[in-house]
Parts: structure tokens; sequence; C-alpha cells
């Protein structure tokens, strides 16, 4: 059993920064860590995930060049960086770990979720 903690959402303008931090109550090493979020009325989506081998994997077209994932220097703990943040961003963002990244997108089976931390950004 992992559990996982998102913290750093919040309110901000377009064009803002956030940065989210998921916290386990394991070392990360050996796990692949995925970003997913679910804006009101949609389904969960994954964003970007990083693999066990730091294999970094976007799903979502939209944050490229935007968003990084990245393992924090804490190894139980792993950063997804928003910059140039949209209205179209805004939805409550899920970290969620597995043995291995999801292969497509809309695939999100992986193995435990956090309860997720609120990004709302206005225009």
């Amino acid at each position: 059993q992992v559990q996982l903690v998102e913290s750093g959402g919040g309110l901000v303008q377009s064009g803002d920064s956030l940065r989210l931090s998921c916290t386990a109550s394991v070392t990360l090493d050996y796990y692949a860590i995925g970003w997913f979020r679910q804006a009101p009325g949609k389904e969960r989506e994954g964003v970007v995930c990083i693999s066990s081998s730091d294999i970094i994997q976007y799903y979502v077209e939209s944050v490229k060049g935007r968003f990084t994932i990245s393992r924090a220097n804490a190894r139980n703990t792993v950063a997804l960086q928003m910059n140039s943040l949209k209205p179209e961003d805004t939805a409550v963002y899920y970290c969620a770990v597995a043995w291995g990244c999801p292969g497509l997108p809309g695939d999100n089976n992986m193995d435990y979720w956090g309860k997720g931390t609120r990004v709302s950004v206005s225009s």
C-alpha cells in the first residue's frame, strides 16, 4: 500500500506558474509516477508520466513545453512544474504510481492514487 499526497494547487491567472508536489509514503525510485487531471464534467486524463528509468511520456499535447515532471531530491517526492498556465488547465490534479507508465492516453490504470490538488486558472 502506497499513500500519496499532492500539494501546490491554487487559484492563479493565465500565464502564471505553479509547482505541484507529490509526496509518497515510500521511496519512489522503483516506480513510475504519473500526473493526471480531471476537469469539471470531464473524464480523468493522463498528463505526463516518468518511468522508473526516468523516461518521460506526455499524454496531452498542449502541455508540452509548459509542464515538466521531475523527481525531487527527496526520493519519495516528484514534482510537476506548470508554466504559462491556461484556463484549459483548470482541473483537479492527481498523482499516481505504478510499475510502469501508461502506454496510451486515456489509460488510467495506475496502482495507487492521491486525493488530488485543485488548480484553477482564470482568464
